[in-house]
């Protein structure tokens, strides 16, 4: 299979599920600032959700750049990766209408955490297929973000059934760690002839 109808197929995935995580943004009942500030917690949510599945995108994109060929088991553990963004439209919606509920807070970082794992499934599937002395194998290197992930999703999701503010906050520490562009991919593409 060629790598550009994987890539078309994610990126269509991707875009049903920020369309679905949009459409839960209710259009308000009433045409006061109270009324809207009711909508604030979902709003959040949506926009921490719309955050993480741009930096599964990008990075995905990247992912990908380094694949000559795609086999079965690369396809595999890509849909795997899919379904567990393919949940955040539920509990980002969840999470949004219950703020300060424990579980809520803790289901949205056991599947940010499941997502991580299945990310981190595709990259040694890839580099598994294609070697060792792959692009992909040696732009990695330490990986210190992709090991601080679920890390820091291990001690969200207990800590959400004592203080949810707190597992919301690690959620929102772990996109912004992830907002700063990684370039190592680029880089090695870029050096490699």
């Amino acid at each position: 299979m060629q790598k550009n109808r994987l890539e078309a197929f994610s990126d269509g995935v991707l875009a049903i599920i920020i369309t679905i995580m949009v459409l839960e943004l209710k259009v308000p009942k009433g045409a006061d600032l109270a009324t809207l500030a009711t909508l604030i917690p979902v709003f959040l949510g949506y926009v921490l959700s719309f955050v993480y599945v741009g930096i599964y995108w990008n990075n995905h994109h990247h992912l990908l750049h380094t694949c000559t060929r795609v086999t079965g088991g690369v396809l595999w553990a890509n849909l795997h990766l899919l379904f567990w963004l393919s949940l955040f439209p539920v509990s980002t919606a969840w999470l949004g209408q219950n703020p300060y509920a424990a579980i809520p807070a803790a289901t949205y970082g056991v599947i940010l955490l499941c997502a991580a794992i299945a990310y981190y499934i595709l990259q040694l599937t890839i580099i598994r297929s294609h070697g060792p002395g792959s692009v992909l194998a040696s732009a990695l290197g330490s990986d210190w973000k992709g090991k601080l992930s679920p890390v820091a999703c291990l001690i969200a999701i207990p800590l959400a059934f004592q203080h949810p503010f707190f597992a919301d906050a690690i959620y929102i520490f772990m996109a912004l760690i992830w907002l700063i562009p990684d370039r190592r991919i680029e880089r090695k593409l870029a050096a490699t002839p």
